[in-house]
Parts: structure tokens; sequence; C-alpha cells
């Protein structure tokens, strides 16, 4: 009866999985048509288009991010549909490896493993809270459920663990916060409740793999730019950069001090854990940990941008199988919930268009709208944009080099074109010391044939002398080289 009980629930999942999987499909299809509008993806094709062309990232072409986003971009030649795709293909193995994990925490209760996968699919696949964006969450989360399922399961092959948490880390530096998650579950786990220095030394030994695997890409892709004579940029864009990102949004009383009190919550909740840790079965403390440290890393900058919550949302679909199916801390876990709940509701806005986004993409493909109607759904400008597009086509050629004064770097990719400088929007250039100064060194020694000027930016202050405007493109201005 138990070998028959097994393999119907084998049947089940496979055919869950299965229609999951075409389900997510279906939810994701319409992104890959979307057109080149997101102001973030475009930053990145320009990057990857720049690697691509020959330039050192962060000293030819800089933003602020670990490299292996750009990289990404670079390997599939900047190609929205080809990312997008890619994007796609990552999020159904996340879902098929959310639920490997959901089965390996929840292993009595095989329908909460159903539902709670479903929750994740659902959730992931819409555009509710971005994720149709090829954006760095969306690429993270696979590493990251994988080395959740590895520790879970079997804690044999830490090293890998390790190195799937690095990758994560290296799209984007909030992975810091699945690793810190990880670990302290590994030192949690097996640490005995009466506490000694050789017990100490031993923990660490254990965990020792875990960190290797961790640390071991870092350090080669640090040694990597520091070969390169980048090191200095990489560091600062990486991970200084940062620093001030976040101080933006977490000032209280002094300029860190909302960061402070999150950081002395997640401190009391990590307590806690620890001094419950010998009561709290394996999967209590798994999924307190990674969504107490995920809570943490989608409020850490302090700004609403939705896809953070992409971070959130596997130990966010954890926590409710908690609530499911334990009667332990049953009320605490609900709290737990609710708080954050209230939390996100009232810093975050979901995408607001989610139902018309499909009737959008439905409405496109039956004739029943324009391409430029079903361009400006997205993006009011994204039409604007693409007549930039034809315009820049039949006025340049191949070696002809361009300059937009603005915040849509897409065109620049649409263009097969790159900044003249390392920058490639106006809020990068105003931001940065050197923004204005490598602008005009590049601009100087590019001589880009077309510099066009965006509608709603700051004022250009560089000089035109060498070009007159030969044309006005919904209010976006179009001057070209004289001489």
């Amino acid at each position: 009866m138990m070998k028959l009980a097994s393999m119907a629930e084998q049947s089940v999942s496979f055919w869950f999985l299965f229609i999951t999987s075409f389900f997510f499909f279906l939810l994701r299809l319409p992104s890959l048509f979307e057109p080149y509008w997101y102001g973030d993806e475009g930053i990145y094709q320009v990057l990857g288009h720049a690697i691509r062309n020959g330039r050192l990232l962060y000293e030819g072409i800089w933003d602020n991010k670990p490299p292996l986003l750009y990289l990404i971009y670079a390997f599939f030649n900047s190609d929205q549909f080809a990312l997008r795709l890619a994007s796609l293909i990552f999020g159904i193995v996340s879902v098929i490896a959310f639920y490997a994990l959901a089965r390996e925490l929840f292993k009595e209760r095989f329908k909460v493993a159903l539902w709670i996968t479903s929750f994740f699919a659902l959730l992931f696949g819409l555009p509710l809270i971005e994720g149709n964006i090829a954006n760095s969450e969306n690429f993270m989360l696979l590493p990251l459920i994988l080395a959740g399922l590895i520790l879970v399961k079997s804690q044999r092959y830490r090293l890998l663990a390790g190195l799937l948490v690095a990758l994560a880390f290296l799209i984007k530096i909030v992975g810091v916060f699945d690793f810190a998650a990880f670990f302290l579950f590994l030192l949690f786990t097996n640490t005995p409740s009466s506490l000694t220095l050789r017990g100490l030394k031993t923990e660490v030994k254990r965990v020792l793999p875990f960190l290797i695997g961790f640390f071991t890409p870092i350090i080669l892709v640090s040694l990597f730019f520091f070969f390169k004579g980048a090191f200095s940029d990489y560091i600062q864009a990486s991970f200084l950069q940062n620093v001030g990102y976040v101080g933006y949004g977490n000032r209280l009383i002094i300029p860190q001090g909302l960061l402070i009190l999150k950081l002395l919550t997640l401190g009391g909740v990590a307590l806690f854990i620890f001094i419950r840790r010998s009561q709290l079965p394996k999967s209590f403390i798994f999924i307190y940990l990674w969504f107490a440290f995920s809570m943490f890393n989608t409020f850490f900058a302090g700004r609403p941008y939705t896809h953070y919550l992409l971070v959130l949302l596997p130990s966010l679909s954890l926590l409710i199988g908690l609530i499911i199916t334990s009667n332990q801390y049953k009320k605490l876990t609900l709290a737990f919930f609710i708080v954050s709940f209230i939390l996100i509701l009232n810093n975050f806005r979901f995408y607001g268009k989610t139902i018309y986004y499909y009737q959008n993409f439905i409405s496109f493909l039956t004739g029943g709208k324009s391409v430029a109607a079903y361009r400006g759904f997205f993006d009011r400008n994204t039409p604007r944009d693409y007549r930039l597009v034809q315009f820049i086509k039949m006025n340049t050629g191949i070696n002809d080099n361009i300059f937009i004064w603005g915040n849509n770097a897409q065109v620049y990719a649409l263009t097969d074109k790159l900044p003249p400088g390392r920058y490639a929007v106006a809020y990068h250039i105003t931001a940065y010391k050197d923004g204005k100064e490598n602008t005009e060194k590049g601009i100087a020694k590019g001589k880009p044939k077309l510099i066009i000027i965006m509608p709603n930016v700051p004022p250009l202050k560089i000089s035109l002398i060498e070009y007159r405007e030969i044309s006005n493109i919904g209010n976006a201005k179009i001057y070209e080289r004289i001489f």
C-alpha cells in the first residue's frame, strides 16, 4: 500500500508540475512580446552590448550592481526576447525547485506543498510584482531555492550550496542576506544546547565548505577586476555605491536610524530562534530564518520598488505552509505573517494594470490595437522612443555614434549604439562626480553624429556649438553634427 501511495504521489507531482509549468508559461508569454520600455532593462541592455563590444565593465561602462547580471545580458546579446525567455525558463525551473523544497519541508502534508507551490507560481508568473521583467531578482531565485533545497535535504553538499548563493550574490548583493539566513540555519540546527569552545570549533569546521563555496567565486571575480586595473571601480559600483543608496531611504532621526531599527528587529528574531532551536523542528528554523532575512532584504533599501518583493516570495510561501500545517507556535507564526503583510501593503505598490496587461496583449494579437497603442500601454513615452529609433537608423551608419541626454537607455539598445562615455542615462551623469567630465571627453573623442535631448531632464550643460537642430520628435530635440 505504501508503495502504491508513493507511486500515486509521484504521478500527481508530475502532472501538477506539468500543468503548473504550462500555466506559468501562459502567464509569462506576453512578456516575451513587450516593447523595450523598462528603464532598468535598458541600462542592462546597454551594459551587455558594451561588454560584447570590448568595454571593461565599471571602467568603460557603469552601473551599480555586481557583474553577473550584465554578463547574462551580454550572453544573450541584450536581446529582450531572449532575455525574457531565459527569465521564463528560470522561473519554471524555480517553480519545480520550490515544489521539491516544499515537499522536503512538509513531508507528511503533500497537499500543502501543492497549494503553496501554486501560490508561488501564480505570483511569480504575474506582472503583479514585476515577475515579467528580466530583473536581478528573476535570476536570483533559482540558485537560492536550489541552495535551500540542498541544505534542507542533505547538508553533505554544503560547498555546492555556497556556490549557488554566491551566484545570487554576484547578480545582486542582497544575496548576502540569504547567505546569512542559510549560514545561521546550518549553525542553529547543529549547535548543541551547551556551548563549549571545542563544540564551536567543530561547528566552524562543519560549515567551512559552505563558506568556501560562497567566498571563492567572489574572490575570483575580485581578482579579475584587480588584474584588469578596475578593482576600485568594481568595489565602488558593486558594494560602496549601495551604502549611499541605502542611506537615502533609511533616515530616522539619524542618517541610518531606520536601518539600525531593522537590524535590531532582525537580531531579536534570530536570537529567539537560537534560544528555541532545540524545541523547534528543522523546518521551522529554516523558514523562520529565511523569511526574517528576506523581509529585511525587501525593506533594506527603504525604497518601494515592487520587484523587491520577488526575493520575499519563496519564504513567504513557505511561511503560509507553516501556518496551515503546524499548531506549534501557530499564533506567533500568524502574527509574524500579519505584521509583515501589513508592512508590505503600506510600503509597496503592486502593478495595478495586471488584468489590463493581458487584455492589451490579446487585443494586440487579435488586431484590436495598433502597434503604437500596444506600446503606449506600457509607457506613454514608448511610441516616441520607437520613432526616435526609426529616425536614428535612417540617419546614421553602422560606425556613427549618438548621444542621448535622457533616461531611456533602451534607445541605445534598439539602435545598436553605445553612449560616448561610461554612463548610459542622464541621472547617472548628474549623480556622479566624473559624470559630466567623462561624458564630455567621450563626446569629444567619439564625435557623435546625433545628440538627442529628451524632455523632462535637467538642462544639458555641454556645448552644442558643433551641432544644429534638425528635428523634434515628441519634444525630443535632435541635433546633427555640422563639422
